[in-house]
């Protein structure tokens, strides 16, 4: 054996270098990725899955709520047996006949389909109470799915299960979920000096509290610790200890030694097991780490001073340790964003409001997600927190609003904002995008197609899901681009066609045929909401067919998505309702096809340059979208990703 290999040469190890800390971690996990990708995965229980990492999307199984349910304590009636009453002709209603009293989240059962508020209700004795209000078709009755549908994406791949999360897959009828296995990290502490805590103290002796430091930072982060007896300063115990630690492990860390000293090994043990990749790092403090690799394994030292150690553990380790859990390397932060719609608030309370965040044209721009307290997945899908405060009656668009972020600030900078028509392909593409693009991520807002040219005009969104038909030409998308965007380079990418149709109970039970029975005094439609393009659709087929939409029971009852749609019509709140093939097909329901359509995507030309939205556009024309949306059944594809010039 050498001397070098003893320790006991006089040598230092005068050769560290300083590389910028950018540049060394990038050099160091470009060639660590291809060791970090292939992971093996899991079944977890959900109320386990806290701080593991999903290995596969997680889709609802079943609706939340499961029930038609009262959103208020009050009486629950038949809104039809309501029509003509107000404050000149009230109406007294019989306990058991014409009404019933409920609480907040009791069911709403036939033959009644709306709640009034307890305050507005007149109790005359324990058998009989007035009202003396309009009653609107399912007012206060939170509907079948109003927070999660059968069918749709809980959360993504390569997620991080958060609490919040475990609520929302546990309510979605999840109770286990596909995870990667958290990469093993081995500590080893060394030096003679070292003693652990709660033993006997004596001069010259340190109580090792860096290791420990480490291991509940390697949980933070999503590892599993493995914490290794110090090991005193000897070269050979401290060969041994890496060489079982790195056979036992996915990531080993030796806590000093790795210095210039006489004594300070770790340099030369890597060198001689593997490969020393950088070894100094212009930082202070922790300047004197090792980043090595042995058997394809990272291997890092890190300097025994505690305030250097920390900074090497979060500049190195920690990056690593997320690398093989797929996960963003970043922190929580606040920021400043441009909210895109007025935003009003109670003066009673300090609110806090759900809000989708990303950059458009160099600023932040804010859009809130549903405000309604029993949506659990307004906080799944939010990127950050608006706090208004008490005495605010809120903000108007276009004001400057800070956000504490739920989400690293580099996922919020990498998003792409999508503001317009929905449809589930959204959830197919953001999927897609998240899993293999890395930090890339899709933020949709669903606010119908008129409302996402309006976002183009205003240069809130990078991209607006549009499906609008012209009356006049029979074209669909670019005549809307020149009406309204005319002012604008605006171009189209292409999307999918798509099937519209009506959504119909399995069976048909009421015999629906085509949009002529929408008039029948048995049939209750469920509707779209006023500026989405199916809503559009509607309006031109009634008039096509001469039909006033008065005469429809629940034109009036919207929903902002597909999905929400399909629920409503599985649930039998709605004998038809006004959506696409595939969510009728997600829900198990017949449907009855009106017509084919363009679902294309309105931008400006400028923002084609971005390269997140040159990943969306690759993924649009990827062999993997094409195939999800078959399975999904009612799509088709002419050139998706193709652009269009107006």
């Amino acid at each position: 054996m050498n001397t070098e290999n003893t320790g006991k040469k006089d040598e230092r190890n005068l050769y560290l270098k300083n590389e910028d800390l950018d540049v060394a971690v990038s050099k160091y996990l470009g060639i660590l990725s291809s060791k970090t990708t292939h992971r093996k995965s899991r079944m977890q229980s959900v109320t386990e899955a806290q701080g593991w990492v999903t290995a596969e999307p997680v889709f609802g199984k079943i609706s939340s709520p499961y029930y038609n349910a009262s959103a208020m304590d009050g009486i629950c009636v038949d809104a039809m047996n309501m029509i003509g009453v107000d404050e000149r002709n009230p109406k007294t209603l019989i306990k058991g006949r014409d009404f019933n009293f409920v609480d907040t989240g009791d069911v709403i059962n036939d033959p009644y389909n709306a709640v009034v508020m307890i305050e507005d209700v007149m109790i005359q004795n324990d058998e009989q109470v007035s009202i003396n209000g309009p009653v609107a078709l399912w007012q206060h009755v939170r509907p079948i799915g109003e927070d999660i549908v059968a069918g749709e994406l809980i959360i993504p791949a390569y997620h991080r299960v958060r609490p919040i999360d475990l609520g929302a897959l546990l309510a979605g009828g999840i109770t286990s979920i596909e995870v990667m296995e958290k990469p093993s990290v081995g500590i080893i502490p060394t030096g003679t000096e070292l003693v652990e805590a709660g033993e006997h103290m004596s001069i010259g002796k340190i109580i090792d509290s860096n290791t420990h430091m480490f291991a509940g930072l390697v949980k933070e982060y999503g590892g599993l610790p493995n914490r290794y007896p110090p090991v005193r300063d000897d070269y050979e115990l401290i060969k041994k200890a890496i060489t079982t630690a790195v056979t036992e492990n996915d990531v080993v860390l030796i806590s000093a030694g790795s210095s210039a000293g006489t004594e300070d090994y770790t340099r030369r043990l890597i060198e001689e097991l593997g490969e020393v990749v950088i070894h100094g790092v212009a930082i202070k403090p922790g300047k004197p780490v090792v980043l090595g690799i042995i058997e394809g394994k990272p291997v890092i030292g890190i300097p025994g001073y505690p305030v250097s150690a920390y900074f090497v553990f979060e500049g190195f380790v920690k990056p690593v340790i997320l690398e093989y859990n797929h996960q963003a390397n970043a922190e929580g932060m606040t920021i400043k964003a441009i909210l895109s719609k007025r935003l009003m608030s109670t003066l009673k309370y300090l609110e806090f409001v759900r809000m989708k965040c990303g950059r458009v044209n160099n600023v932040f721009v804010a859009t809130p997600l549903d405000r309604g307290a029993g949506v659990t997945m307004s906080l799944v899908n939010a990127d950050g927190i608006l706090k208004i405060p008490k005495n605010v009656e809120g903000y108007e668009a276009g004001a400057v609003v800070e956000l504490t972020l739920m989400r690293s600030p580099e996922e919020i900078e990498n998003t792409l904002v999508s503001i317009g028509s929905h449809d589930v392909l959204m959830d197919v593409l953001a999927n897609i995008i998240h899993k293999n693009r890395g930090m890339v991520n899709l933020s949709s807002a669903h606010v119908g197609s008129l409302g996402g040219i309006m976002a183009i005009k205003k240069g809130e969104c990078h991209f607006a899901p549009i499906h609008l038909l012209d009356e006049e030409t029979g074209i669909y998308n670019l005549p809307y681009l020149k009406r309204y965007l005319k002012e604008q380079d605006v171009v189209l990418i292409k999307g999918v066609k798509r099937t519209q149709g009506f959504i119909i109970p399995k069976g048909n039970p009421k015999k629906i045929k085509g949009i002529g029975d929408l008039t029948r005094k048995d049939v209750s439609l469920v509707n779209r909401q006023r500026g989405s393009g199916t809503r559009v659709l509607l309006d031109y087929l009634l008039k096509k067919n001469g039909i006033d939409a008065k005469d429809i029971l629940g034109y009036t009852r919207e929903m902002n998505t597909h999905m929400m749609v399909a629920s409503a019509v599985k649930s039998g709140s709605g004998d038809v309702g006004v959506g696409v093939l595939s969510a009728a097909n997600m829900m198990g329901l017949d449907f009855i096809p009106i017509g084919d359509e363009e679902y294309d995507f309105a931008i400006l030309r400028d923002n084609l340059k971005d390269p997140r939205v040159q990943i969306f556009i690759n993924v649009l024309k990827s062999q993997e979208f094409k195939d999800d949306l078959i399975q999904l059944g009612g799509y088709g594809f002419e050139n998706p990703g193709e652009i269009i010039n107006p």
